[in-house]
């Protein structure tokens, strides 16, 4: 039999050149190492007699099929390995670019947000400083006496302020929002009222029948101050009211000019 024949059984056979050169190559590697011969050591005890040639090259040619095997399970366990590692790496990536996505969506979201919120802040302070600028009238009546107007009646010799034609009773407003200054009986204005504005304005409220303010108070423009009536130096039931540039009496200005200035139609 040649010696690169197989008996039948003992392994799966290969016409394949390369196979044969690495059988060749295993034997002399097994001949150089003692393999071949740890081998065939049964065979010598078996029969007393050393192992054929043939025999010698068929184990070595199993053994070096035996060891292309585990190398080629090693090679296929160590992609399959590389693959799963480089899957895992890819999944993560992509769970990192996702995560980032949704960050950037909410910050994205978080700002827009927020310049809502700004922006209606900045609306609601925008009305709140209109509120607070805007002014009214004190009651929705004629002017019976103008400013300036001269008699005897007033001890300045002259009007310091305008006179509204109505009745005791009437609901009497603040023209604009301040602080309550005086609130209670004025002398010749009877029981009165007045407001330091934020303006750094003032307006009185004279001879009204009751007041609803106390000094300190913050009112808004058309709060209701007290009720007209005929209380001080009055002739009859009316609204007696002032615009100043200060406190003190004697700084008064034209009550329509100022109320005019202000926005209010009258």
């Amino acid at each position: 039999m040649a010696i690169g024949s197989r008996a039948a059984g003992k392994h799966r056979g290969s016409s394949r050149l390369s196979r044969k050169t690495a059988g060749i190559a295993g034997v002399a590697a097994l001949a150089t190492t003692g393999v071949v011969g740890s081998i065939a050591a049964p065979a010598f005890a078996a029969d007393n007699s050393a192992p054929s040639m043939e025999d010698t090259g068929q184990n070595a040619i199993v053994v070096a099929d035996g060891l292309q095997d585990d190398l080629e399970v090693q090679a296929e366990s160590q992609q399959v390995a590389a693959e799963a590692v480089a899957a895992q790496a890819q999944a993560e990536a992509e769970a990192k670019q996702r995560a980032a996505e949704a960050k950037r969506v909410a910050e994205v979201a978080e700002a827009k947000a927020k310049a809502e919120r700004e922006a209606a802040e900045a609306k609601a302070k925008e009305e709140e400083r209109k509120r607070s600028n805007a002014f009214v009238a004190p009651v929705n009546a004629a002017v019976t006496t103008s400013y300036g107007a001269g008699g005897g009646m007033w001890s300045s010799g002259s009007h310091t302020g305008i006179d509204f034609a109505v009745g005791q009773g009437t609901s009497v407003h603040a023209v604009g929002a301040g602080t309550v200054v005086e609130a209670g009986w004025g002398g010749a204005y009877g029981n009165n009222v007045v407001i330091r504005h934020n303006d750094g304005t003032y307006t009185q409220y004279g001879h009204m029948f009751s007041l609803s303010v106390s000094v300190g108070q913050q009112v808004g423009a058309g709060t209701v101050i007290g009720l007209s009536g005929n209380t001080g130096n009055s002739s009859g039931a009316h609204l007696h009211f002032e615009a100043r540039t200060g406190a003190s009496y004697g700084s008064d200005i034209n009550p329509l000019t100022y109320l005019r200035n202000h926005g209010v139609g009258i």
